[in-house]
C-alpha cells in the first residue's frame, strides 16, 4: 500500500491566500483525517527557508510534524521569482535552489520539486534550442548537487510553463540524464498536456493514449506522483484544474497500473488541489477516494 500526503499549498494560494489555513491546523487535521505526511510548499505562510533560517527553527518544525504521526514526502520550492529561461546566467536561481536544497536536508525531506518557471508564450523572446539548453544545464547542475546531499530531484510539467509538449518532456528529462532527476507526473497535468494540448506554443502536440501513451513514454523517469482529476479547464486561462475525484475524465484504473511499473525512490503517492475553491472542505473526501485507489493499486 502507498504512504498518502497532500500538498500543503492548496490551503494557501489562490482561493486561499487572503485566508490561509495555518501550518498546525493543517497537520493536525490531515493527522486525523489519516495521511501519512504532508507535502510543503515551502513559502509563507508555512515553513519555508526564508522564515526558518536557523537549524533549530527548522528542527522544531521536523518534530513538531512527527508529533502528529506525519512525514514529509516532499517539497515545492519557491522558485518562481527567479529567472530560468530568460537570462543566460542561472547563478541566481541556482543559489535559490540550494537554499532550498539546504533546507530540505534539514527537514528530512527527500525530493524537492522545480519547473520551468516561465510561461510557454516565453518562446516569443527566446528561441527553443536556446531555452531548452538553459533549462538542462541548470536542472544539470541541481541534480548534481542534490545527490550529493542524497535528494531526488522531480520536475512538475503543465500547460502553465514553457515545454509542455510531450515529446518536450521526453527530451528533458532524457538529456539531463541523472538518476536522482526525474518527472512529477501529476494525472491533472498530463491530460491537459498529453491529451488537451493546453496552452502549447506553435502546432498542438498530443496523444492518441492521451496520460496513459504520455506515461508509457515515460516510464522508468518518473520520480513522483500526484493523483488529482481533470474536467479538461484551466484555472485562469493559466494551469490545469485540479478537479476532486469523480468531476473529471482522468481513468485512474487505467492509469495506476502504468505508473505503478515505476521505480520510485519512496512510497508515496501525493493528491494535489492545487487552486481548488473548496480544498479544505473536499480534503477528506478527496482522501476517502484514493483510499479506495490505494486498496486496488497501491500494493
Amino acid at each position: 500500500m502507498k504512504d498518502i500526503s497532500i500538498g500543503s499549498w492548496a490551503y494557501t494560494i489562490g482561493p486561499y491566500a487572503d485566508h490561509p489555513i495555518g501550518w498546525e491546523e493543517v497537520i493536525t487535521t490531515l493527522s486525523s483525517l489519516g495521511f501519512q505526511g504532508v507535502e510543503l510548499g515551502g513559502f509563507p505562510p508555512h515553513p519555508n527557508p526564508d522564515d526558518m533560517p536557523d537549524r533549530e527553527q527548522r528542527t522544531a518544525c521536523r518534530e513538531q510534524l512527527a508529533d502528529t504521526g506525519l512525514r514529509f514526502s516532499g517539497l515545492a520550492a519557491n522558485l518562481w521569482d527567479e529567472h530560468l529561461i530568460d537570462t543566460d546566467d542561472q547563478a541566481d536561481y541556482l543559489d535559490c535552489f540550494r537554499k532550498n536544497l539546504d533546507f530540505c536536508v534539514d527537514l528530512g525531506i527527500k525530493g524537492i520539486r522545480v519547473d520551468t518557471v516561465q510561461p510557454p508564450t516565453i518562446f516569443e523572446q527566446v528561441d527553443a534550442e536556446t531555452a531548452r539548453r538553459r533549462v538542462v544545464g541548470a536542472w544539470q547542475q541541481c541534480a548534481r548537487e542534490a545527490a550529493d546531499k542524497g535528494l531526488y530531484v522531480t520536475w512538475e510539467f503543465e500547460p502553465g510553463f514553457a515545454f509542455n509538449k510531450p515529446s518536450d518532456i521526453v527530451r528533458i528529462v532524457d538529456e539531463v540524464d541523472a538518476d536522482n532527476f526525474g518527472v512529477q507526473f501529476d494525472t491533472c497535468h498530463a491530460h491537459m498536456v498529453a491529451a488537451v494540448g493546453a496552452r502549447q506554443p506553435g502546432d498542438r502536440e498530443t496523444l492518441p493514449g492521451g496520460a496513459l501513451e504520455l506515461a508509457q513514454k515515460l516510464r522508468g523517469k518518473i520520480n513522483h506522483i500526484h493523483l488529482i482529476d481533470s474536467d479538461e479547464t484551466l484555472h485562469d486561462e493559466e494551469t490545469s484544474t485540479h478537479a476532486p475525484f469523480g468531476e473529471g475524465v482522468v481513468d485512474f484504473d487505467v492509469l495506476l497500473p502504468e505508473l505503478g511499473r515505476n521505480t520510485l525512490p519512496h512510497n508515496w503517492w501525493t493528491i494535489d488541489l492545487c487552486f481548488w475553491p473548496d480544498a479544505w472542505q473536499v480534503t477528506a473526501v478527496c482522501k476517502e477516494a484514493v483510499d479506495e485507489l490505494n486498496a486496488k493499486y497501491g500494493g
